[in-house]
């Protein structure tokens, strides 16, 4: 890995600044996460979809409570007729050492729906100890994932 001095001096150009800003806004604007996902589910939000991009073996063993199963090989072919349009779609798929939700919220995207990528996916979500739908069952919250209090984020 090299470095650039340049690249930790204390000033920031404002273009520098208008760069970083639009890069954390469009992750925020993109990207969600599995707490975020659990309070809009728990609040019924209207008009949002939480898609499972993974297998159905995957989805047998455990998933997101009401989320729709679609692979991603068939999110082309199938989610015009099963997610309508305007729908707010949150994607995941295992984890985050795994592209599957990414992938299939590009097909989303492709096809025009507001989409975001939920972070951590279903290994977060099983760890932060949420319900969980499927053979697997909620599992105890992972310490290392979950905290007493509020992270204050």
């Amino acid at each position: 890995m090299t470095t650039d001095a340049a690249q930790f001096t204390p000033e920031s150009t404002a273009a520098e600044v208008a760069d970083r800003v639009a890069h954390f806004s469009a992750r925020l604007a993109y990207e969600t996460d599995v707490s975020d996902v659990r309070a809009a589910l728990g609040a019924r939000t209207p008009g949002l979809v939480v898609v499972d991009s993974r297998s159905a073996a995957a989805w047998a063993q455990g998933h997101l409570p009401g989320a729709l199963h679609l692979p991603t090989r068939e999110i082309a072919e199938r989610a015009p007729a099963l997610v309508p349009p305007g729908t707010d779609v949150i994607t995941y798929c295992w984890g985050p050492g795994c592209n599957g939700a990414t992938r299939a919220a590009l097909e989303f995207a492709r096809l025009g729906y507001r989409v975001r990528e939920m972070l951590g996916g279903f290994e977060y979500w099983s760890r932060e100890g949420f319900t969980v739908e499927g053979t697997l069952g909620t599992r105890v919250a992972d310490p290392l994932t979950t905290i007493v209090e509020d992270c204050g984020c």
